[in-house]
């Protein structure tokens, strides 16, 4: 959309939050020749004194755990991810009328590129990176930003026409969005979460729904068909609406015809994405997230060829049932990420069957009945190490589960795996506990893994 100078500068603006994407929002305010303040929840102690310097140096009048003098004199605020805009002051300068928008929107009317946007309860960052994949080996200039991680507005700022902005946007980032235009945009799924914040299921899928308000006839919004819920919300939606679908075949959009990922476009033809089987990300939902992010780089006007053949090869997002590699007819699966039972139970349902399961670490309290009930004949050996393994050896003797050995630490528990593993099986790091009790956090533990995989020969 392009905001030129004159319309930011001298402008007097509110930043709230000094978080990521408070931060990259400060910078550009700065360059772009605003009068910025800040307001931050923290005590002034408690911020790092890099960013206090840098603050300093800039002039910028910084308001720490107190709410600033006179808000109604500010023409604009800009909302971190994380900020109500429910907050008293905020409603009251939004009456005095400043503009109140978010670090995503202000990115938006920089930028000279061009949006693709992905939403949904679960699965956005798997899918947002795989699209991103898909993006660059198209070898279009591409930058994978937003609740992914990196601030939208620190690679909006010098973004050309040709580039692409691939952002994972969260139900707060599109609720004080105005003007956010993606080319293409998608709803993954709808479930509850974050209530406390927008109360009601329907105000949340209001939330969500923004992702395609300012899209006309010329876009795509890319939704998913077996969530009704969630589909529901397309109702008004002016751009051009592909279903995609696990469970049904359809007339238009992309669907599982029998264990084919295919697109069936406007001109009714069938298009392979590739076998259900060549998937190295497994489970039904990241069926689900690879259709979504084929359908979204297909209408993007990316090749089926480049598609395809980097939906074969993604791994995944590091530390979720993350592919680690293939050793005489064993597959290696790391999901360090799996730090309480409901996520190795994900993680068990996902690769089915013949699983050697490493297991174990801080338990955090947790039972784990759930986790040995859910084994159900998927799990053939499982390997337990750290503080609290033996308490889930206990529980598996409980249910009669007593295939289990013990390692004193990752090298053991990898050695000792491959050793039981016979062709057809997975190793599975999928631990059930933190991490706190041998490392540091989940993804040194992932990466301690995977080198212990790799020394295997891989």
């Amino acid at each position: 959309m392009s905001m030129n100078l004159e319309n930011i500068k001298g402008k007097r603006v509110l930043i709230v939050g000094m978080g990521k994407s408070g931060l990259a929002a400060t910078q550009a305010m700065i360059k772009l020749g605003a009068k910025v303040t800040i307001q931050e929840s923290r005590e002034r102690a408690n911020v790092d004194g890099q960013i206090l310097n840098f603050l300093e140096s800039q002039k910028v009048k910084c308001y720490f755990h107190e709410i600033p003098d006179h808000v109604a004199d500010f023409d604009m605020i800009i909302l971190s991810p994380g900020v109500n805009p429910e907050l008293d002051f905020i409603q009251e300068a939004a009456a005095e009328g400043a503009e109140i928008v978010g670090e995503l929107e202000i990115a938006y009317r920089i930028a000279r590129g061009t949006f693709v946007a992905i939403t949904g309860t679960n699965g956005k960052t798997t899918t947002t990176t795989l699209v991103g994949e898909i993006f660059k080996n198209s070898k279009r200039k591409t930058h994978v930003v937003g609740n992914i991680g990196v601030a939208v507005i620190s690679k909006s700022m010098g973004a050309d026409e040709d580039d692409w902005l691939v952002t994972e946007t969260s139900s707060f980032q599109l609720q004080t969005t105005k003007y956010f235009k993606p080319v293409v945009s998608a709803i993954l799924n709808l479930t509850p979460d974050h209530l406390n914040r927008h109360h009601t299921m329907e105000e949340y899928g209001r939330a969500k729904a923004k992702i395609f308000a300012n899209q006309d006839e010329n876009g795509y919004c890319i939704v998913n068909y077996d969530d009704k819920f969630c589909y529901s919300f397309t109702e008004g939606c002016k751009a051009k609406v592909v279903p995609f679908s696990r469970l049904e075949e359809l007339d238009f959009g992309a669907f599982l015809k029998g264990d084919m990922l295919v697109i069936k476009n406007e001109a009714g033809e069938l298009i392979e994405i590739c076998d259900r089987k060549d998937l190295k990300i497994i489970g039904d939902h990241n069926v689900e997230n690879a259709l979504a992010a084929a359908a979204i780089c297909y209408f993007a006007g990316i090749s089926m060829e480049v598609i395809s053949e980097t939906i074969r090869e993604f791994g995944g997002v590091e530390h979720r049932i993350e592919y680690c590699g293939q050793m005489d007819g064993v597959r290696f699966y790391n999901d360090s990420k799996g730090t309480n039972v409901d996520a190795a139970v994900i993680a068990l349902k996902a690769i089915k069957e013949n699983i050697i399961l490493i297991a174990g670490g801080d338990g955090k309290g947790q039972e784990f009945d759930e986790l040995i009930k859910n084994f159900d004949g998927r799990v053939k050996h499982m390997v337990l190490l750290g503080r609290d393994g033996r308490i889930i050896a206990e529980t598996a003797d409980k249910y009669g589960f007593t295939s289990y050995t013990y390692a004193k630490n990752m090298e053991e528990c990898v050695k000792k795996a491959a050793e039981i593993a016979q062709s057809g099986d997975t190793v599975l790091l999928s631990p059930a506990c933190a991490s706190w009790d041998m490392y540091d956090n989940f993804e040194q533990r992932g990466d301690h893994f995977r080198m212990c995989v790799e020394r295997l020969g891989i």
